[in-house]
C-alpha cells in the first residue's frame, strides 16, 4: 500500500504491520507526487485522443455562415459567375490558409467558368492554372472506376447482381447472410469495415500494387451485405480490380482508353506517380499554404481514389454525365447511375450507383467528394438544370477550412442561381421534439471503421455522444457549424430535424419504439451512426480508463516517494517473503502496464502523423501487441495474486483496498486490450 492512497485523515506514513511505531504526517514529497499525478494522467488522456483524432480542431469560418434564404436567381452566365467567385475565393483561401484551389462550373454542354486561385507552387509562386495545373481529387476518382463497371456491365461482362467471387481469382469469406454484389460494391454496402493499411503512402516502390493489396487482407465483413452503407476503398477497388480482369487491360489503360481518350481528357491518368510528360504540371499539397510541401501521396487502392487531373478535363467528365453519359456509356446506363437509389436514413440524400445525393433548395443534386492528405474535392451535378460545379484545393488548411470552404461553395452556389423556397417553419411541438430527442440520447458509432485489428481503437474516440439541452431540444454534435459552432436543430417533421444556420438535415430510423440508426444529410448515404454496444461505449469506457490510469500512475509515482519518506523517517515496509515480492512484482506491473500504452499512443501517432500505414510499423507492432499480453494478462494475475496476498496477510484495510483498487485498473486496461484489439497478434488492419 502506498501513502498517496490513503483517505486525507489517514495519511500519514506507508501501511505497516501494527506492531510498528506511531505514524507521522507525510512530508512534501507527498503533495507533489499528487500534483504530478494528476498532471499526467490529465496529458496522457488529451495525447490518447489527439492521437485517434477523436477530438478534431473546428474549422474556422472561411467565409461568413448565413442562413439559407428564398431569392431571386441570379442570372447563371459566365460574368457573373467569374465575379462572384473572384469576390468569394481569395478572401477564404486567404483567410483558410489554403494555396491554390480550381473551380469549375458547366452548363448546356460547355464550360461556364473555370478559375484558378493562389498557388500550385507556393516557393516557386506558380500560379494554379486549371487549363494546365493537375491536382489529385481523391475519392472522385470513384466516380471513373463506376463508370468503368457500368461500362463492363452494357458489354454483358458483368452482372451487378451477381456473386463477385465469380469475377475473382481469390475468395472472399462467405458470411450465412449471402454473398456480396456489385451493386453492393457499388452502394458501399458490401459490408466490409475500414482498411488502413498502405491506403496511402509517399514512395511507389514501397508500395504495393492495389491487386496485390486486395487480395493479402479481406478486411472483415461487418455487416450482411446490403444492409448498412460502409464507406469502403476497399470495395471501389476490389471492383477495379474486376474490370481490369474482365477487360484484360491493366485498370489505369483501361480508363486512358476507354474513358480520358473519347472525352478529350489528355491531362488525367491514374498512374502513380503521374507521367513524366505531365509530371511538371502537377500541383504541390500543402498542409496549410505556409507550411513544407506534402509529398506526392501514392494511393494504395488506386482505383479508390489514384486520380490526377486538371480542372478542364473534369469538366468534360462532368458534361458527359450530365449529357447521359455520352461518348462514354449509353444514355439508359447512365440515367441507371443516376436514378437507382438506396435509401439508408429516409428522407435524407440517397446513395446512387457510385454516385450519391447532395440535394439543395429543393434541387435534386449528385456528385462526390474526395480527400486525400493534401487534396480536398468537390464533384456536383444539377442534373435538371444541365448544371456542373467542381471546386478542388491543394491544401487541408488551417483547421480543416477546406472542408468548410469546400460545404460554402455548394451551399452559396445554389442560393445564388437555384434558390428554394423558404426554410420550413413547420416544428413538432415542444412535448413531442423533447420525447423524440430524448429516445436519440446515447452513444453512437460510425459504420464506417476497424472492427478486428488495433486500429479499432479509434472507434473508442470518434464515437458522437447524442445528449438533450436544458428545454429538451436535441444536442448531436455529429458535425459542427461553421465556425465550428454547435449546430442549432429544430425538428421539422416526426424525427427530421433541420440545422436552422444550413441546410444541413439529420433523421433518425426507428424500429419497434427503438432509435436504431442516425445520419446527416452529407452523410447519409455512405455513413450511418448506429448504438455503440455497452462494451465498447466511450460512455462508460473512457471514465474507467481514465480512473485506471490514475490509480496506475498514482501507483507507479507514489513508488519511490514512499520509500524516501520511509528512509527519511527509518520505517520498514513491513514486507518479507511472496507479500514482498507481490508488492514489488504489482508496482512494476503498473509501471509496464503505463509503458505499453504509452508505446500505442506513440505509435499510432507517429503512423498517423505520417500517413505511415505500412510494413514498416508490423515488427513494432507485433512487439507492442505481446507486450500487452505479457502486461495486461500477466499484469492481472500478478495484481490479484497480489490482492489474495494482501487479504491472507494481516494487512491494514487501506493496503487491502488499494490492492483491488489495482485490479480493477489492470482489469479494465485489459477489457481495452480486449475489446479494441491491443492483445492480438496481427498486422492486418
Amino acid at each position: 500500500m502506498n501513502i498517496d492512497t490513503l483517505p486525507p485523515d489517514q495519511r500519514t506514513q506507508p501501511v505497516r504491520h501494527s506492531a510498528e511505531p506511531p505514524r507521522r504526517r507525510p512530508s512534501w514529497p507527498f503533495w507533489v507526487a499528487v500534483v504530478v499525478v494528476v498532471s499526467a494522467a490529465s496529458t496522457l488522456a488529451s495525447t490518447l485522443i489527439e492521437a485517434t483524432g477523436s477530438v478534431p480542431a473546428p474549422p474556422p469560418a472561411v467565409v461568413p455562415a448565413t442562413t439559407p434564404a428564398p431569392g431571386p436567381a441570379h442570372p447563371l452566365t459566365t460574368a457573373d459567375v467569374d465575379t462572384w467567385l473572384d469576390g468569394m475565393m481569395p478572401t477564404a483561401l486567404a483567410n483558410g490558409e489554403i494555396a491554390g484551389a480550381e473551380v469549375v462550373v458547366v452548363r448546356g454542354g460547355k464550360v461556364l467558368s473555370e478559375r484558378g486561385y493562389g498557388y500550385a507552387d507556393v516557393a516557386g509562386r506558380v500560379p494554379v492554372d486549371p487549363e494546365r495545373t493537375l491536382m489529385r481529387p481523391g475519392s472522385i476518382s470513384k466516380l471513373f472506376t463506376w463508370t468503368a463497371v457500368m461500362q463492363q456491365v452494357e458489354q454483358g461482362r458483368l452482372d451487378l447482381d451477381a456473386d463477385i467471387g465469380r469475377y475473382l481469382d481469390f475468395p472472399i469469406p462467405a458470411r450465412a447472410d449471402g454473398p456480396i454484389t456489385l451493386r453492393n460494391l457499388m452502394t458501399h454496402t458490401a459490408g466490409f469495415e475500414e482498411q488502413v493499411k498502405d491506403l496511402l503512402g509517399t514512395d511507389p516502390a514501397t508500395t504495393p500494387p492495389f491487386e496485390e493489396l486486395l487480395e493479402r487482407w479481406v478486411p472483415e465483413r461487418i455487416y450482411p451485405a446490403g444492409s448498412t452503407p460502409a464507406y469502403s476503398n476497399y470495395g471501389c477497388a476490389l471492383a477495379g480490380y474486376i474490370v481490369e480482369r474482365v477487360s484484360g487491360e491493366p485498370f489505369a489503360e483501361y480508363v486512358q482508353r476507354h474513358i480520358f481518350d473519347p472525352l478529350g481528357m489528355r491531362d488525367s491518368t491514374f498512374q502513380q506517380p503521374v507521367p513524366a510528360a505531365l509530371a511538371g504540371r502537377l500541383s504541390t499539397g500543402y498542409h496549410t499554404a505556409s507550411a513544407d510541401p506534402v509529398p506526392f501521396e501514392v494511393v494504395g487502392m488506386a482505383p479508390a481514389g489514384a486520380l490526377s487531373a486538371t480542372g478542364a478535363d473534369m469538366a468534360r467528365f462532368m458534361i458527359a454525365h450530365l449529357r447521359d453519359g455520352g461518348p462514354i456509356l449509353r444514355p439508359e446506363t447512365a440515367r441507371e447511375m443516376h436514378e437507382t437509389a438506396t435509401s439508408p436514413v429516409p428522407p435524407l440524400n440517397r446513395m446512387l450507383l457510385g454516385f450519391f445525393e447532395s440535394n439543395t433548395n429543393g434541387h435534386r443534386v449528385i456528385g462526390h467528394l474526395g480527400d486525400t492528405t493534401a487534396f480536398h474535392s468537390a464533384l456536383h451535378l444539377f442534373t435538371a438544370e444541365d448544371t456542373g460545379l467542381y471546386v478542388i484545393v491543394n491544401s487541408a488548411g488551417a483547421n480543416g477550412a477546406a472542408g468548410t470552404l469546400r460545404t460554402q461553395v455548394l451551399d452559396r452556389f445554389a442560393d445564388r442561381y437555384f434558390p428554394g423556397p423558404a426554410p420550413t417553419t413547420d416544428r413538432v411541438d415542444a412535448a413531442t421534439a423533447a420525447q423524440h430527442a430524448q429516445m436519440m440520447v446515447g452513444t453512437w458509432s460510425p459504420s464506417r471503421r476497424s472492427d478486428s485489428s488495433f486500429f479499432s481503437v479509434t472507434d473508442l474516440l470518434s464515437q458522437v455522444s447524442v445528449t438533450t439541452g436544458p428545454n429538451g431540444e436535441l444536442v448531436a454534435p455529429v458535425t459542427p457549424g461553421f465556425a465550428g459552432q454547435p449546430r442549432r436543430w429544430v425538428e421539422v417533421e416526426p424525427f427530421v430535424w433541420q440545422d436552422v444556420d444550413s441546410h444541413e438535415r439529420l433523421a433518425a430510423v426507428v424500429k419497434d419504439g427503438e432509435v436504431v440508426r442516425i445520419g446527416i444529410d452529407q452523410e447519409a448515404p455512405v455513413i450511418v451512426l448506429e448504438r455503440t454496444p455497452a462494451y465498447r461505449s466511450s460512455a462508460l469506457v473512457l471514465p474507467l480508463l481514465y480512473a485506471s490510469l490514475a490509480v496506475l500512475l498514482l501507483t507507479v509515482l507514489a513508488w519511490p516517494v514512499t520509500a524516501v519518506v520511509r528512509r527519511r523517517h527509518r520505517v520498514g515496509l513491513g514486507l518479507e517473503g511472496g507479500a514482498l515480492l507481490g508488492h514489488r512484482l504489482s508496482r512494476l506491473t503498473a509501471v509496464l502496464v503505463l509503458v505499453v500504452l504509452a508505446g500505442w499512443v506513440i505509435t499510432i501517432m507517429t503512423m498517423a502523423g505520417g500517413a505511415l500505414f505500412n510494413a514498416s510499423f508490423d515488427p513494432l507492432l507485433l512487439v507492442l501487441q505481446g507486450l500487452s499480453v505479457l502486461a495486461f494478462v500477466g499484469g492481472l494475475v500478478v495484481v490479484l495474486a497480489n490482492t489474495w496476498l494482501a487479504f491472507r496477510g494481516r494487512r491494514p484495510w487501506t493496503t487491502r483496498l488499494w490492492s483491488i483498487a489495482m485490479v480493477l485498473a489492470v482489469g479494465v486496461v485489459v477489457w481495452v486490450g480486449v475489446a479494441f484489439h491491443l492483445i492480438g497478434f496481427t498486422t492486418q488492419y
